[in-house]
């Protein structure tokens, strides 16, 4: 995930899940541990089509939504995938079989977080070290079904979420997609 994407997640996981609107460019340089100038690059175009409000001392997240689908337009997950292969198994065996310590994005994610599934799938989408995979998981040339993102985030924000969905060409991505909105009230 870029810097400015990070700046995003953090910024929607603050509005989204903590209900928390109005933030600072400083707080987020020193939480993300970023610089300054990439937090006001990140800000900008959210600035200038109106998802946030600057004001003089922090700045006010305004239209969730338009923020969403933003970052989902310009977030390319297929170059974050490190590791792909296919497992002959069912993707429940295959998240039972995954190490403790990947986090699960995609339809797994979502399953596991609302416990339904708008959709039957058959992938499964992972952030995880690609050591913990490779030992686990050889890799093969049949078409894949299991798919490893650089594991540059500590946890799953639902924004993040959003956007990996957003990004997956699955025709039940879009079902997944629907069900998220109408959990965050997007619709």
């Amino acid at each position: 995930m870029k810097r400015i994407e990070q700046v995003y997640n953090k910024i929607l996981e603050e509005a989204i899940e903590n209900k928390n609107y109005k933030l600072t460019q400083k707080s987020l340089s020193e939480e993300l541990k970023i610089s300054l100038s990439t937090v006001n690059y990140a800000i900008k175009p959210l600035r200038n089509m109106g998802a946030i409000k600057v004001n003089l001392k922090n700045f006010d997240m305004i239209n969730i939504k338009k923020m969403l689908y933003y970052w989902a337009s310009i977030r390319n997950i297929e170059k974050d995938i490190i590791y792909r292969t296919r497992i002959n198994n069912g993707v429940g065996e295959i998240e039972k079989q995954m190490p403790n310590s990947v986090i699960f994005t995609a339809y797994s994610a979502y399953k596991l977080k609302f416990k339904d599934m708008p959709s039957d799938y058959s992938e499964v989408y992972v952030y995880a070290d690609i050591n913990d995979i490779k030992n686990r998981f050889k890799q093969n040339k049949e078409i894949p079904n299991l798919f490893v993102l650089k594991k540059d985030i500590s946890k799953l924000t639902l924004a993040n979420l959003y956007v990996d969905l957003w990004n997956l060409k699955e025709w039940y991505s879009k079902e997944y997609l629907q069900a998220l909105e109408k959990r965050l009230n997007l619709n």
